[in-house]
């Protein structure tokens, strides 16, 4: 079997065996088969024999410092949690269905009393990545650009624009206002 170099394939594709190559970034011995772990385009080093498959669409993997997007789902009195969908500046589709919590002392700079005062449940959110745990994804909105990014009010699920009064919200249907930990980057839109 010959395989060309810059050909696409899929993952599962049989690219090569064992005794012409070694496997690569990428692929996988399958009893003597060398098979394609992911979809992209087969590289071949004739002079090491090693035969690989690069993706230019891999999976991001988060990092600490990175920044994301995402949703807060529920309020505890130490912990928001946060469903993550997407990181900033960066199109490419999150490799693992990531949740994050920001514990009460990353929330803001200030002392917070309560953290319902900084989130409610259904904000939108930009984070950054604290600390990474395994699958557990600790995050904060101390700096200036993140925080609440869009809200709805509690009374009425309108959505909220920002007053004067920094950290304030109010209802753009029922007039209610609210404390957040507000985003320079809120969109009153």
């Amino acid at each position: 079997m010959s395989i060309e170099d810059e050909k696409i394939v899929m993952p599962g594709d049989k690219i090569g065996i064992i005794e012409q190559y070694l496997p690569g970034d990428g692929t996988f011995d399958d009893n003597g088969d060398i098979k394609s772990a992911v979809l992209g385009n087969v590289k071949i080093n004739q002079k090491k024999k090693v035969i690989s498959v690069v993706s230019d669409a891999k999976p991001a993997l988060l990092k600490v410092g990175d920044i994301v997007y995402g949703q807060i789902t529920d309020i505890k009195p130490q912990r928001a949690n946060v469903k993550i969908d997407c990181m900033k500046d960066n199109g490419r589709p999150l490799a693992l269905p990531y949740m994050g919590a920001i514990h009460i002392s990353q929330a803001k700079k200030d002392y917070l009393e309560k953290l319902s005062d900084a989130f409610r449940i259904g904000d939108i959110v930009q984070a950054k990545v604290v600390k990474i745990t395994g699958d557990n994804v600790d995050l904060g909105t101390v700096d200036e650009d993140c925080g609440v990014l869009k809200a709805m009010c509690t009374r009425c699920r309108d959505y909220m624009h920002t007053t004067q009064k920094e950290n304030e919200l109010q209802c753009n249907t029922c007039n209610k206002k609210e404390r957040r930990k507000v985003s320079k980057n809120y969109v009153n839109d």
